[in-house]
């Protein structure tokens, strides 16, 4: 019945967007009949652009700046795996010019609100809309290698994030070629500054013993990071659309955390932290800090940017390991 309901909201929700859409005047009313010429300008209209989440409107507002028109579907502090879009994402999305989303089963699996949401506004892929992700090296669930089960927070690995942006800069010079040059000095900027940052995290890295290399968390959503840093992931649950702290996930990750002698655990600042307390508890392994996964956090605050997030992920978490 909650899926019903949930379907049924979504529709009226399309609907509504597409009604305001409809009834918005195209042009300011100021008295003259439609037939009337309008002077010519030389300011062009900034691109109109959507994106999905609060870490790719920050990626996307640091190469293109205020030469767009920018909107985030998803707030800050909410999850993109399943989400509802208000009326003014649907108008946004449908007046758009380009929408960047991340791609690999992020916006699409769950309830799938990010392809309706395109379908009901005749976006077409790859012209209109575009995955971030493209031409990253997908990593699964875990037992899985099909489509549908890719894990898709690959932009907690910072060469992702770099790929990311070079999409986003690509696209946007694509449609705004009087800002190509500008889209793409930012580029080199920004990809120098979070090269530089993930080198830096490697050495880190590098330096923690071997038996205390294990980043334990809520959802199982830092496999590209285990990947890029060497340090192995356990988890609670694997993926936000499942089910959450059941008594058999806590009891699973228990029995194996008693075999290691990792120093610390991390809880996701998107979730209840209370499944992790209670591994906390259980095993005498404090929560050394809540880290970042699926948004930044509100401005003027720690991790307020793609950057500042990640920054603070490699440094709570290497130096809780290397206590």
């Amino acid at each position: 019945m909650k899926k019903v309901m949930s379907s049924f909201k979504f529709i009226v929700t399309i609907m509504l967007g597409f009604l305001l859409v409809a009834c918005s005047p195209s042009t300011t009313n100021t008295g003259e009949s439609s037939d009337t010429p309008k002077p010519q300008t030389e300011q062009q209209e900034p691109l109109k652009v959507v994106v999905t989440n609060s870490i790719l409107y920050d990626m996307t507002k640091n190469i293109a700046g205020d030469k767009i028109d920018l909107h985030s579907i998803v707030p800050v502090g909410q999850d993109p795996h399943e989400y509802e879009p208000l009326p003014e994402d649907v108008q946004k999305t449908s007046r758009a010019d380009v929408i960047f989303y991340n791609g690999i089963n992020l916006e699409t699996g769950g309830n799938a609100w990010f392809t309706k949401l395109v379908e009901n506004a005749n976006k077409v892929a790859n012209e209109d809309y575009f995955a971030v992700s493209d031409g990253i090296d997908v990593i699964y669930l875990e037992g899985e290698s099909e489509q549908g089960k890719e894990d898709p927070h690959a932009w907690l690995n910072i060469e992702n994030g770099i790929i990311y942006a070079t999409n986003i800069a690509k696209h946007l010079g694509e449609k705004d070629p009087a800002n190509k040059e500008f889209y793409d000095a930012n580029l080199k900027e920004y990809v120098a500054k979070l090269d530089k940052l993930d080198k830096e995290a490697k050495s880190k890295f590098d330096a923690i013993p071997a038996e205390k290399k294990l980043i334990v968390t809520s959802e199982g959503c830092f496999k590209y990071f285990s990947k890029a840093y060497g340090v192995p992931s356990a988890y609670i649950w694997e993926i936000n659309t499942e089910e959450e702290g059941t008594p058999e996930q806590i009891t699973n990750l228990v029995n194996k955390l008693n075999e290691t002698e990792v120093p610390a655990l991390f809880v996701e600042t998107s979730v209840d932290d209370r499944p992790m307390k209670t591994i906390s508890n259980e095993t005498g392994i404090p929560i050394y800090e809540k880290i970042f996964t699926d948004s930044i956090a509100n401005e003027g605050e720690n991790g307020d940017s793609y950057y500042s997030m990640m920054k603070w992920n490699l440094d709570k978490i290497s130096e809780g390991l290397a206590q």
